[in-house]
């Protein structure tokens, strides 16, 4: 199993009275290794672990449409699952794909009540808006302790390859202290990095690539997991929990998901509905775009009226760009050979695609929201972020060239009163004025 990140986020709940009688709810991508992250951590910290898979075993579901009584649930569970254990204090329930039973998740307000056993729950579609469509006994407010779980960022790449912490601490040190990283420490990242952008962090696709080196098969494992996402797009259970898909609503987010190379590829990033088709109209796609974002593949980049904290109130709700929330995935979305010139870096006008959906990558797997500005001037910055608690403008170049707009703001204290900007390159650490240029592997830095 790989080291991730989200173990301090379950730790954080362990290690917290208050928390802990919250039932800890874990969402994310399907294939992202929230089941094998569960499982894992339960068996370090359980005496007895009481597993149930809501897709894989539907009658279970039966158990929870009756009275939520605890002591009734127990009865019934147990009868279900006859290799199953309760012992108070020392027994977990993990409720894995917890979206197709909606009973299910009532039931935890009762069982946090009644405090005997703890509840872990996953879910790769709890965040879609009437996903199911049961008339439940209603969601438990104030009883879940809900957290993110995102494919491996660049940093649990490096982990999952086996560099030495003791090199990632130095990459740290010199990002913190602005200091020039040597040239060979600097070319092994940056080499580390380009693997990474054909990759990805999804966890199948990560094991592929350790065990074979062979960015073919790495990309037939991507290419079958984004299939397997189309099979839910649209996707819905009925008022008996029964499978149904949206075929209108399927076309539209089709449509949407088939658009995002192309909308990527324009000088402009800015989503035009006239990519889709020509005369297309935000009313009849916006639901399709707010699905693929619940659904967690993308994640919107929003215009702001304003570069000024607080950035989501200066969002402009209608001007917004779409990145893939996992960069591997992304560039498996292109065609066949994309890895080769990534590699060989000998991409064009597509190179700034990629290198932009890698920094919002990143910031998505930091659990930031995305903006940007740009004016119709010409104006324009990457993305704006709040990072050391001020405004910090984000550029991203494959190369250490001209900055005109970060200049222009910066320089502009009077109308903007912004001083923090970093540049992403491909290249190394340097400080020129007021912006801070590092290299694209540090995005994951900037938390």
């Amino acid at each position: 199993m790989y080291k991730r990140k989200i173990i301090s986020d379950i730790k954080k709940w362990e290690d917290s009275l208050i928390i802990k009688k919250r039932a800890l709810v874990i969402k994310g991508l399907r294939q992202i290794g929230k089941t094998t992250i569960v499982k894992e951590y339960c068996k370090s910290k359980y005496e007895n672990i009481v597993y149930i898979n809501f897709m894989e075993n539907t009658s279970i579901k039966k158990v929870f449409d009756g009275d939520l009584v605890v002591n009734d649930m127990i009865r019934d569970l147990s009868a279900s699952l006859p290799n199953s254990k309760f012992i108070p204090n020392k027994t977990v329930i993990i409720f894995d794909e917890l979206q197709e039973c909606a009973n299910a998740r009532s039931a935890i307000k009762p069982f946090m009540i009644d405090g005997r056993f703890d509840i872990i729950a996953t879910g790769s579609l709890i965040g879609l808006r009437g996903y199911n469509k049961k008339k439940s006994k209603g969601i438990p407010t104030g009883f879940e302790y809900n957290i993110n779980m995102y494919p491996m960022d660049f940093e649990e790449y490096l982990w999952a390859k086996g560099i030495k912490e003791d090199v990632i601490e130095e990459i740290k040190k010199c990002f913190l202290s602005e200091k020039a990283i040597s040239e060979s420490l600097n070319n092994s990242f940056l080499k580390y990095f380009k693997e990474y952008l054909c990759v990805g962090g999804m966890p199948d696709a990560i094991t592929t690539f350790l065990l074979t080196n062979d960015l073919n098969q790495v990309y037939d494992v991507q290419r079958n997991i984004l299939e397997q996402y189309k099979d839910d797009f649209g996707k819905h259970l009925d008022d008996k929990e029964n499978e149904i898909i949206n075929n209108r609503e399927l076309v539209k987010i089709l449509e949407v998901y088939n658009s995002i190379p192309n909308q990527l590829s324009k000088e402009n990033k800015k989503f035009q509905y006239s990519c889709i088709n020509k005369g297309a109209k935000a009313r009849e796609y916006r639901d399709a775009i707010t699905w693929l974002e619940e659904f967690g593949l993308v994640k919107l980049c929003y215009n702001l009226s304003n570069p000024e904290l607080p950035l989501e109130g200066n969002k402009i709700d209608d001007e917004f760009k779409i990145y893939v929330s996992d960069t591997g995935l992304f560039v498996a979305m292109l065609e066949k050979g994309t890895t080769n010139n990534i590699l060989n870096g000998d991409l064009k006008i597509y190179k700034g695609a990629i290198f932009e959906n890698v920094i919002a990558d990143a910031f998505i797997k930091l659990g930031k929201n995305l903006y940007y500005y740009s004016k119709s001037s010409g104006l324009e910055v990457d993305f704006i972020t709040r990072y050391n608690d001020k405004l910090t403008l984000i550029e991203v170049k494959a190369t250490n060239g001209n900055s005109k707009s970060l200049k222009e703001l910066l320089n502009n204290k009077e109308k903007y009163n912004i001083d923090s900007a970093i540049k992403l390159i491909d290249g190394n650490i340097g400080k020129n004025n007021k912006i801070y240029t590092i290299p694209l592997y540090m995005a994951y830095l900037i938390d």
